[in-house]
């Protein structure tokens, strides 16, 4: 998954790679060629036509973008689409009291008229707004990936997202053909749309009308980190219609390319898929203009797998599913984001996960420990205090390879998560004495890192009750 260092960075190559990767843990199914399921399918092929499409020109100078129009919420016919059922057991919408709002946004973009939908994912009571939003562009999967990556986080502290529709507006269709019927999105239109809508919801025109809006970031991951890359040179140019800057930070994550930085502050997140290959050759930054950090998290893998039930589950996968909290890491990331856009505090720099070059000794350019874990990069409880061997990548069975869930089904959503080797019971034993004892231990580690800036302590219990359900 990663790209060599001095590879600009095109969504079309990026979606090539997602299928390539699928094809590539073909296995039992042949080298030669993909499995059947994991070919470049129609919808998967107007995915990456839709991303690949070149935006429009820029102009030569900064220019006020144009607000779009918002609707009044939409509220039928029918069902709101659901794009973030991946959220916490227990602590979801209802438990935090969130609401999701949905509207409809039209304007013109790339000279053609548009229409999408905006999701706005808020707190009930508006006094518990923090003054955060976190904008991301839906994923073509149909995901609000940065709401979902990061629920625990956003709604504990009161932040705001806005998921914007900018491809594959045909999902829509298949889902409430009479709800969504006036969605139309346009190969090429996804910089501006992003820019408009950011835009507006800045705006005292837009759906947080009223409410004190201070810092907007955008967020994307895999497929929409390659949109948000895309959208870096616009960020120059695109400005409010007070000509200020309509983003105040970015975060690409599940993405290994190399990224100039931009002038206001943003922080990559590789994973497990793409720093087990080549690493990006960009480095940490403080200087005036180029804020950037990379944080490298081990065990982190490119999807999901803990809280994704919905679209994939262990009958799609032929290696057990990883329960690694990648929820937890992320948030840690983008907290750092927030905390520099926000009140100016610098991040801390991380080592990057630690690399020997050599794929004969154990299949990885990683350097692994005694337990196959990655050396090197952001720590966490689950790699100084192991109870797995955390691998990327999975394989489908032919039961995921057989799924009709679309472009981006079962069987690809394997090869993006990782899987986990339980330690033995002996070694665990010989490791920590008894359970007791390695709850302990757990949890020490747990709070160095919560001290050290690299564990939120909002998924304090959460993790430990991963320790605490260890038995052996």
């Amino acid at each position: 998954m990663r790209l060599p260092s001095g590879t600009s960075f095109k969504p079309a190559l990026m979606l090539a790679v997602l299928a390539g990767l699928a094809s590539s843990q073909a296995g039992a199914q042949g080298p030669d060629g993909p499995p059947a399921g994991l070919a470049m399918s129609e919808p998967l092929m107007a995915i990456v036509r839709d991303l690949s499409a070149p935006q429009t020109a820029l102009p030569a100078q900064p220019t006020a973008v144009a607000l779009p129009t918002l609707s009044a919420k939409i509220t039928g016919p029918g069902a709101m689409y659901e794009s973030a059922p991946a959220q916490w057991p227990g602590r979801d919408m209802k438990f935090y009291k969130y609401v999701a709002n949905e509207y409809f946004v039209s304007g013109t973009a790339g000279g053609k008229p548009y229409t999408t939908r905006v999701v706005v994912r808020q707190p009930a009571d508006n006094a518990k707004f923090s003054g955060i939003v976190v904008a991301e562009s839906m994923h073509p999967i149909g995901g609000a990936h940065a709401f979902e990556y990061n629920s625990v986080y956003l709604m504990d502290a009161g932040h705001i997202t806005v998921e914007i529709a900018t491809v594959n507006s045909a999902l829509f269709a298949g889902v409430n053909a009479q709800r969504y019927k006036d969605i139309k999105t346009a190969p090429g239109q996804t910089n501006e749309i992003l820019a408009q809508v950011g835009a507006l919801v800045r705006s005292a025109k837009g759906p947080l009308a009223g409410l004190p809006v201070r810092k907007v970031v955008l967020w994307g991951t895999s497929a929409t980190s390659a949109i948000l890359v895309n959208y870096l040179p616009a960020h120059r140019i695109y400005k409010t219609p007070d000509m200020k800057n309509i983003f105040d930070g970015f975060m690409p994550t599940s993405n290994g390319s190399t990224i100039k930085p931009v002038d206001v502050p943003m922080v990559q997140v590789p994973t497990q898929h793409e720093y087990g290959n080549i690493a990006t050759a960009e480095q940490d930054s403080d200087k005036p203009g180029s804020p950037f950090r990379v944080y490298e998290v081990a065990g982190l893998a490119h999807l999901d797998a803990r809280n994704n039930g919905a679209r994939f589950n262990q009958s799609h996968c032929a290696n057990p599913l990883t329960k690694f909290p990648n929820e937890a890491y992320m948030s840690v990331a983008l907290h750092h984001l927030i905390q520099w856009v926000d009140k100016g505090t610098v991040p801390p720099k991380a080592d990057r996960v630690w690399a020997d070059f050599n794929v004969t000794n154990d299949g990885s350019l990683m350097l692994l420990d005694e337990n196959g874990n990655p050396r090197g990069g952001i720590r966490n409880p689950y790699i100084d205090v192991p109870v797995a061997k955390y691998t990327a990548v999975n394989t489908a069975t032919q039961a995921g390879l057989s799924s009709k869930a679309g472009a981006m089904g079962p069987a690809l959503l394997c090869t993006l998560s990782a899987w986990e080797m339980p330690i033995p019971a002996a070694r665990l034993k010989q490791l920590y004495g008894t359970k007791d004892a390695y709850v302990k231990k757990f949890e020490a580690r747990l709070n160095e890192l919560e001290k050290a800036g690299w564990s939120l302590p909002v998924y304090h219990d959460l993790i430990l009750a991963d320790a605490k359900a260890v038995n052996f």
